[in-house]
């Protein structure tokens, strides 16, 4: 009994430790739950939101860009797309071969999907074709039931109504590279494009936006299962430009495919009505994508299709710069206007001899008629008495051998020599026989056609410095409407009055006087006359037997050795407004070539000008009364 009674004691004694033992456990494990579920409930009932809410961020609407009316040239359009949802299908080749009936699917295509479809969850969305064209996108519908797997989607892509007729100005879209990450998370979002070049890349970020979100709940695998919550982004802000496209269709259709520029400007606002340059590209296949064919055939162009050449196209002015030496050797008062020299058709300067354009030479010439007649012996003899850096000085002020800052990628400032800069950069020392040949716009020289329309328009409005821009407004999204463009005030260069006066009538004769070297191309309509100055650019030296035979004429030389035919030019020659310069490569003779462009170009752009409409109205009432006289007389 007694050991009976022994174990009793000491099972009892194991049984009540275990029991307290569990009972310990139970309550540290209560312990702990009410402090998860209690104490730290918020914290992990945030932490299980976040695993089960996703938030995805929306790319906004890009903002338009606008013409100076109001006209779109760059909007965003519906972009029709192709997916393949791979869970939704049990054969993918099956899927594929049935959508190849309907539209193109190449093998490339299938297997590239099929290398995607390895990468990624089965569930997500592959993308087969974008930028579908509705009857194609209606024919799949309707063959939906046959196309497994196959769905459309609806998204947004940049879309330029225009084509290559605003490619210069605008530039183009296109995906976001490794170097054009910026912390930005947009950026990084699938299939986001940004500018890349023109007026998109210059106002990429007004024009971009602010992003939007999603929130939706998705489930261990990262499915989605509903949509919580849904913010709209911010649009991007709206680009109002001093372009008139319908102007720029214009300019661009009447250069041709020939690889040429043109510069349309007021020469009292500085706005750039017209900024061509051929041939173009179509940045509507940037927006898609461009193909390694596409891509090749373009950059390998010998025309430079890419290459704005408005801005980034440097030439020699040639005889367009007659006016920079005139003024140059009228301010130093090495002539007068009324000084004369004899030109036989070639001018000696120690052994070698400089040529006039014009073989037996134009006979005795003072400013007003060699600038009208374009004689090159009279611009060596001024400039050999004026100085290349006083040439070069009056030159950087009328616009040139600068950045003039237009809001577009890729400018180039040309090249205005002085002394100073060949001794640096050549490490020899300056000849006259160089200042000689830049008298004539040759030599070192070399301008952009922007520039060119800036020297006119500053040598046209009275001596104002003024200076181009592209943009009138950005206006942001906001905004009900654009407000009134600043009305910009520019200091003058300080040209004395009677000089430029001397100027302007003499590039009036230029187109108007019989002599004149543009005379061809003159407008007859009364009030709408032009001034000009035609320019012919050699781009090779003619050899002294060359010229001891016959020069041969530019049609008969391949094209790479043709002139450069270049004109600039002002209208109407009584009050002028606008401003025009031309550049046509290897295009042969200015006054053949570019002068009856840009007698074409100043023509429309008064057309198209109300103020004008009215002052063609009046001169063909001028006109008219005359003959109304006699007939009420009679």
């Amino acid at each position: 009994m007694h050991r009976d009674s022994d174990r009793y004691k000491t099972f009892s004694r194991r049984s009540i430790i275990l029991f307290g033992g569990k009972i310990f456990l139970l309550s540290g494990l209560a312990s702990r739950m009410y402090y998860l579920q209690v104490v730290d409930g918020e914290k992990y009932k945030t932490l299980a939101d976040e695993n089960r809410i996703s938030l995805k961020m929306l790319a906004p609407k890009r903002g338009r860009i606008l013409d100076r009316f109001g006209r779109p040239m760059a909007v965003n359009q519906q972009n029709y797309r192709v997916l393949l949802i791979p869970e939704n299908t049990k054969d993918i080749e099956f899927s594929l071969a049935q959508l190849g009936k309907i539209i193109p699917i190449s093998k490339h295509d299938v297997q590239r999907t099929k290398h995607k479809i390895k990468r990624r969850r089965r569930f997500l969305p592959i993308i087969l074709r974008e930028n579908m064209e509705w009857n194609d996108i209606a024919r799949i519908e309707v063959n939906a039931v046959e196309l497994p797997g196959i769905t459309i989607d609806a998204s947004e892509s940049r879309f330029y109504p225009n084509g290559i007729e605003a490619a210069s100005v605008l530039g183009y879209v296109s995906s976001v590279s490794e170097k054009d990450l910026t912390g930005d998370p947009l950026l990084e979002l699938p299939g986001f494009r940004i500018g890349k070049a023109g007026v998109e890349k210059v106002h990429e970020l007004a024009l971009r936006g602010k992003s939007g979100t999603s929130q939706v709940e998705v489930n261990a695998f990262g499915r989605v299962i509903r949509e919580l919550e849904h913010r709209e982004g911010l649009p991007g802000a709206e680009a109002w430009l001093a372009i008139d496209m319908e102007l720029q269709k214009f300019v661009t259709k009447r250069l041709s495919d020939e690889a040429a520029s043109a510069v349309v400007m007021d020469v009292h606002t500085g706005e750039v009505l017209t900024l061509a340059s051929t041939p173009s590209f179509d940045p509507n296949a940037f927006s898609r994508g461009l193909s390694q064919s596409e891509w090749k055939a373009l950059a390998s162009n010998s025309l430079a299709p890419l290459n704005n050449k408005a801005i980034s196209g440097q030439y020699s002015p040639g005889s367009t710069f007659k006016m920079v030496v005139a003024l140059a050797a009228l301010e130093k008062g090495v002539v007068t206007p009324k000084s004369q020299f004899f030109c036989t058709g070639e001018l000696e300067l120690g052994d070698s001899i400089f040529h006039c354009w014009k073989k037996t030479g134009h006979g005795t010439m003072d400013m007003m008629s060699a600038i009208t007649q374009s004689c090159d012996v009279y611009f060596y003899e001024i400039a050999k008495r004026t100085g290349i850096d006083r040439i070069s000085a009056m030159a950087r002020r009328l616009g040139m051998g600068q950045i003039l800052g237009i809001e577009l990628t890729g400018e180039r400032q040309g090249l205005i020599p002085t002394r100073a800069w060949k001794k640096k950069v050549k490490r020899v020392s300056w000849q006259q026989g160089e200042t000689l040949l830049a008298g004539i716009g040759q030599g070192f020289i070399l301008t952009t056609p922007l520039q060119l329309a800036v020297m006119t328009s500053r040598l046209v409005n009275g001596g104002k410095a003024v200076m181009p821009y592209l943009t009138r407004q950005i206006v942001p999204f906001e905004a009900a409407e654009p407000t009134s463009p600043e009305i910009l005030e520019f200091e003058t260069i300080g040209i004395h009055p009677p000089h430029l006066d001397l100027i302007v009538k003499a590039m009036a004769a230029v187109s108007n006087s019989p002599y004149g070297t543009a005379y061809r191309s003159r407008i007859k309509e009364p009030g709408f006359q032009l001034g000009g100055k035609t320019g012919t650019v050699q781009v090779r030296r003619i050899s002294k037997a060359e010229r001891e035979t016959s020069i041969k004429k530019n049609k008969d030389r391949e094209w790479h050795e043709r002139d450069h035919a270049l004109f600039v030019g002002f209208a109407p020659v009584k009050s002028p407004r606008y401003a025009v310069s031309v550049v046509i490569e290897h295009g042969g003779g200015g006054s053949s070539t570019a002068a009856p462009i840009a007698k074409d170009i100043l023509l429309e752009v008064q057309h198209r000008d109300p103020s004008r409409g009215q002052a063609k109205a009046k001169a063909a009432d001028r006109q008219a009364a005359p003959e109304i006289k006699k007939v009420i007389k009679e």
